[in-house]
Parts: structure tokens; sequence; C-alpha cells
């Protein structure tokens, strides 16, 4: 853990930068190109890139070390930075777009690869306590890069941002290389005999789908994830419009409040998570928290929308912070207890899916504010959620699972990954 959590501030630095930019980027390419459409077009592009680089990611980090992986993304988007900095002014607009599949692919290869690793970096029984670390960090790194975007772009200019970010991802690889940490699994002896090593590439290569109808409850647990993604884009895209009609004189001033408050119930929960995950042979929270959980989050967010006083929609966005960053931990930690070999996969596909939800809900949502009220309009699409998660009970009932919390890596290992071996020969 002395380790990890070294690891958790170099993460947390180049998190920060890449939070910052988010806000000065868009800026900076509607200063440099003076199209709306640009911005859009440069968000769709990195969006698009992410969806597509999870299936690319996941099949990375299962053939090679994760660990040099990471140190890569870090310093090629370092490298992006840097060229667009010093690229002449006539051909910063068309390297914008370039940096957008960079960053898009780099971030969603390090993230796949630095969850696929917890597990062998900490030992199994601490991974929920190192994912709580480690989403804390990141959102500590959220709140500071959202709240200096606009403090640095006008104190200090868009080439100081830059410049930050770039800095923010060498500190990141530097941290990386000096500790002295194993990425993935170590090969067992029998992998390296004649037969069992071609047994071992053909479980090693099982697609994603394979998988998943192996474990039908990780399907679900990612469909519901896909769902939760679909609801955020909702209540991101509702959000300026339901506070500029709360206060048209103040609009920035609910979307202040929200945020904070969500940010400060995510962090509290994501500590407790960590903090009793180990204690008297606890493992932290299981599928059925993290189905209870979603629920509640999108109940939550549905209604901050409705109208109610400014207090309480505030406390239900402390709630939702609160389910959120439960969500999270419970699902990653899941997610980390299959097998390594299967385990890279797995996080590249849930990357693929929870950016397609979250890109469709953009669009599906910026569509349907333009006839309906926030509240219908994040209802409809949270709701999805919500019936998703009760399908997951059922599923839960089904296989017998209704009183366990999540059990140990050993047993957590996907049951028909041999039969889909044997199917392949």
């Amino acid at each position: 853990m002395r380790h990890f959590r070294l690891l958790v501030v170099g993460n947390g630095v180049s998190a920060y930068g890449s939070y910052l930019n988010m806000v000065a980027l868009n800026v900076f390419i509607y200063d440099v190109t003076d199209s709306a459409l640009a911005a859009g077009l440069f968000m769709a592009v990195r969006l698009m890139t992410s969806v597509v680089s999870g299936f690319v990611s996941g099949r990375l980090v299962s053939a090679y070390d994760r660990k040099r992986l990471m140190v890569g993304a870090d310093l090629t988007q370092c490298l992006a930075m840097v060229a667009l900095l010093i690229a002449p002014e006539a051909g910063r607009a068309g390297l914008l777009y370039v940096l957008a599949v960079v960053t898009g692919f780099c971030s969603t290869l390090s993230g796949v690869a630095l969850r696929s690793s917890i597990p062998e970096i900490v030992g199994g029984d601490l991974r929920v306590r190192a994912n709580s670390l480690l989403a804390t960090g990141r959102s500590l790194a959220m709140i500071a890069g959202f709240a200096s975007a606009g403090l640095v772009v006008a104190q200090l200019g868009y080439v100081a941002a830059i410049s930050l970010d770039a800095a923010s991802f060498a500190v990141s690889a530097s941290v990386l290389l000096a500790l002295p940490i194993r990425t993935k699994a170590a090969e067992p002896e029998e992998s390296r005999r004649g037969g069992e090593e071609a047994a071992g590439r053909v479980r090693r290569q099982a697609g994603s789908l394979l998988l998943l109808r192996a474990a039908p409850v990780l399907a679900v647990m990612i469909a519901v994830r896909a769902a939760d993604g679909l609801g955020s884009s909702s209540h991101n895209v509702a959000l300026p419009v339901y506070s500029s009609a709360l206060d048209p004189s103040h609009p920035a001033t609910f979307v202040s409040q929200f945020w904070a408050t969500w940010a400060i119930g995510n962090i509290v929960m994501q500590q407790v998570c960590g903090r009793w995950a180990g204690r008297d042979g606890r493992q932290g929270p299981g599928e059925r928290a993290f189905a209870i959980g979603a629920c509640v989050m999108s109940a939550a967010f549905i209604v901050v929308f409705a109208g109610l006083p400014t207090g309480v929609a505030v406390a239900a966005a402390l709630v939702a912070g609160m389910a959120d960053g439960l969500t999270e931990i419970a699902y990653v930690s899941r997610l980390q207890a299959a097998p390594d070999e299967q385990r890279g996969r797995l996080f590249g596909l849930s990357a693929s899916v929870e950016n397609t939800g979250f890109g469709l809900g953009m669009l599906v949502s910026g569509a349907l504010l333009d006839h309906f009220r926030p509240l219908q309009v994040v209802g409809l699409l949270h709701g999805v959620a919500i019936v998703l998660c009760l399908g997951m009970f059922v599923v839960l009932v089904r296989y017998g699972r209704r009183g366990r919390s999540a059990p140990d890596t050993a047993r957590e290992r996907v049951p028909d990954v041999p039969s889909v071996e044997r199917e392949a020969r």
C-alpha cells in the first residue's frame, strides 16, 4: 500500500491536468476556430476514440506489461501537449483533433491498465481499500481541476494551462517508472509446458462476450453501468438548463452547489468503503450493494430536478454522490475479482460500454430538452437504470447470490471459461 499511495498521488496529478484541460481545451478550440461546431466535434472525436479504444485496450493490457503501457500512455499525452504548444498557429486547429484522438485513446488505455493491475499491486484482499484511495484521489483532482481552470486560463493563459497538463503527465510517468510494482500475475509453471501453453493462449484470447456469457451477473452489472452513463449524461446536459430557470440572473449558482455537494458525498462514501473493507474479514460492498446504490443514485438525481426547495435538492445531490461512490467501488472491485488473464478484457469492454452510454445520452438528452422539461428527461433516462437494477435483483436471485457479498478472488473465477477453452479446441 505504501507504493500504491505514491501511485495514487501520481495518478491524481495527471488527473488534475486532464480535468484542467477538459475546460481549457474546449475554450481554446473555440477561440482558435471561432466555431461552436468545431468545439463540439472535438468532444465527439475524443468520445468516439474512447469508445473504440476500450476494446483495443483490453487486448493490449492482456498481452503486454501494464506498467509500460501506462508510462507510454502518459508520455504520449505529454508529447502531444508539447507538440500543440510549439506548433505554428496556422496548424493548431487541425492538430487539436489529433490531440483528441491521442488523449481519448491514451486515457482509456491508462485507466484500463491501472484498474486491471490493482489486485496484483496490492493483493486481492486490499483491492477495495486501494480502489477507494484511487477514486478519492481522482475526485479531489476533479474538484481542483475544474475549480482552477477558469483562474488559470484567465490569469495565465492557454499556454500555461496546456503546459501544466503536459507536466502532470510527465510527473505521473516518472512516479510509475520509479515504483517497484508488479502489474501482472506471474505465469504459472504449467503454462510454460507444451500442452498447457496452447490452452493458456485460448483462455487468454477468450472474447469478452464469451466471458460475460459465462458470468451473467457481470453482464448485467456492465449493462447497468451503461444505463448509468445514459442517465449521467442527462443530468449533465439538463443541469445548466435547470439552474438557469431557477435563477436567470445567476445561472451558475445551483450548478456549483450541486457539484460541490455531490463531490463531498462521493469522497465521504469512498473513504467509508475503504475503511470498512478488510475489517473482521469483510470484503467490501458486493453485487447487492451495487444494485441498491445504483437505484438510490438514479432516484436521487431525479429528485434534484423535481422543483423542490434548494435545501432538499442539495441534500439529494449529497445522497447521489454517496450512492455514486458506493457503486463505483463495488463495481470496480467486482470486476477485479476476475482472473488476471480475463480482467483486462472486462475493463476494456466496460470502458467502451460506459462511454457509449454517455455519448448516446448526450445526443438523446440534448434533443429531448428542446421539447421536454429537465425533470422529464432526467426521469426517463435515469428510470432506465432503475429498471435494469431491478432486473439485476432477479438475476441475483436466480443464481443464488441473494445472501452473498462479493466473494474472495479465488471463488470468483468465471466458471465456464474452461468450457470456452474446450469449445475452441
